[in-house]
């Protein structure tokens, strides 16, 4: 196993945190090695491995929320022969802001490799500034699984969004040409009731899938079965699979697409199911 890290001490200015996490997956003799450099509050402690040659990674944040001024960005790779799995230990939080923006950028490049993104849940509480954007390219031999669920306000709490402004982006890219391009923008309670935008929902969720090789109609067709279809909608093309939430609850979200993602991993990645630890705690 071979694992690089490099840290920097950061300062809080009134700018906020500004942390940058980037991970490297590599294919070694017998497992994928991980190697990876971070500065300021982002991070990911060690590589696991619960299953022979697939790296598993926990990427933490300490501080737990975002505020505004932070700027949190992440650039992960995976090179050809490599497979890696990336989670979280809870949900991603975009707090209240005095004005400034928070923003999260991800950017994920799969070059042959097999890659998974499965993070919890992202809140946007009340009165937030917040900007997340997730882009993922692909190569024509690269496999893949990932998922981003989105929501707004506290439900259990009884905390609604009522106006915050949250801007989501997510972009997915074969060989450079787009396969999915799309933006989300929830100002407050009025985008939430809108038919044009969440039409009452408070929880959204988006699941991708892809390879080359992949049986999306096989695939479709038993996911489809599983989940239900008032919350949960499923289309594919092109290799590409997409499983969709809508609905008030990050609960049944995450657990439809976790019963989604162990149909379809066999499917997409040719590999038998192995739950990262973390979800189980």
């Amino acid at each position: 196993m071979s694992i690089a890290a490099t840290a920097e001490t950061p300062e809080v200015s009134a700018a906020g945190w500004q942390a940058s996490l980037s991970l490297s997956f590599e294919a070694a003799a017998k497992r994928t090695v991980m190697r990876r450099q971070h500065t300021g509050p982002l991070l990911v402690q060690k590589a696991l491995y619960p299953e022979d040659d697939t790296c598993h990674a926990v990427l933490v944040h300490p501080p737990s929320g975002i505020v505004g001024g932070d700027t949190l960005q992440i650039d992960i790779n995976s090179f050809e022969g490599s497979s890696a799995l990336v989670t979280t230990p809870g949900a991603t939080q975009f707090y209240r802001s005095d004005g400034r923006i928070a923003r999260q950028s991800v950017t994920i490049d799969v070059n042959g490799g097999s890659f998974e993104w499965l993070p919890m849940e992202t809140i946007y509480f009340d009165e937030c500034n917040a900007s997340q954007s997730a882009t993922v390219k692909l190569s024509r031999d690269s496999r893949y699984i990932g998922w981003e669920i989105s929501c707004f306000g506290r439900t259990a709490g009884n905390f609604p969004y009522t106006s915050g402004n949250a801007s989501t982006r997510l972009a997915l890219e074969l060989d450079g040409t787009p396969l999915l391009h799309e933006r989300l923008k929830v100002d407050g309670s009025a985008d939430i009731k809108r038919l044009s935008g969440l039409r009452g929902s408070t929880v959204s969720g988006t699941m991708l899938a892809y390879a080359s090789d992949f049986n999306v109609q096989h695939a479709l067709e038993q996911v489809r079965d599983l989940l239900p279809a008032e919350e949960f909608a499923c289309t594919g093309f092109d290799g590409l699979l997409s499983v969709r939430y809508l609905g008030n609850s990050s609960e049944r979200a995450r657990n439809g697409f976790i019963s989604a993602w162990k149909i379809i991993r066999p499917l997409a990645l040719q590999r038998t199911p192995c739950m990262p630890r973390i979800w189980s705690t």
